[in-house]
């Protein structure tokens, strides 16, 4: 795999974002598309198998899907912000590995326009062999690295709390 690697918490995703980052990269998003930053609070995140099966080779994962629920045009760009939670939503050490993942090749770091009730995708693997697992029940989901961010269930033990993600895209990641 190549990218970026980052090790995160539950609270260092708001500790980053307090810190001023999603501000320029909110910024550098508006210039680039010619639609503004998508805002907190107009996207929705899920998750999806896009009837798409994505298991083998102790590998799991699912896509996750960011549709723009405001009235506004608007843009995102690069990778969303994750953090594994565990029971009572307790943070989990998270590391996150950027680029390609076992069943998609990323797209790279690309403005994605988002129409009213538009969406993007990104492909989300990890394993389950039993290797130092984090017992995840729920993954933070913040489609703009800012601290705003969705909860979607994601029960499964995964590898040493490592997940692999590309980024987003207009349409879904795929293989080829």
């Amino acid at each position: 795999m190549r990218g970026l690697r980052t090790v995160v918490t539950a609270a260092a995703v708001a500790v980053m974002a307090a810190g001023g980052l999603a501000g320029a990269a909110a910024a550098a998003q508006a210039s680039d598309a010619g639609a503004g930053a998508c805002q907190p609070g107009t996207l929705k995140v899920t998750t999806t198998d896009a009837g798409r099966s994505q298991a083998g080779m102790n590998h799991a994962g699912t896509y996750l899907k960011v549709q723009n629920t405001g009235d506004e045009t608007c843009a995102i760009k690069g990778y969303a912000g994750l953090a594994l939670e565990g029971a009572g939503h307790t943070a989990l050490n998270t590391e996150v590995r950027h680029g390609d993942t076992y069943f998609a090749k990323d797209p790279g770091a690309r403005t994605v326009t988002l129409k009213p009730g538009g969406v993007a995708y990104a492909d989300l693997v990890w394993t389950h062999t039993g290797a130092d697992p984090a017992p995840a029940k729920y993954l933070q989901v913040s489609p703009t690295g800012s601290n705003s961010h969705s909860v979607v269930p994601l029960e499964d033990d995964v590898d040493n709390g490592t997940l692999s993600l590309t980024a987003w895209s207009a349409k879904l990641p795929t293989a080829g």
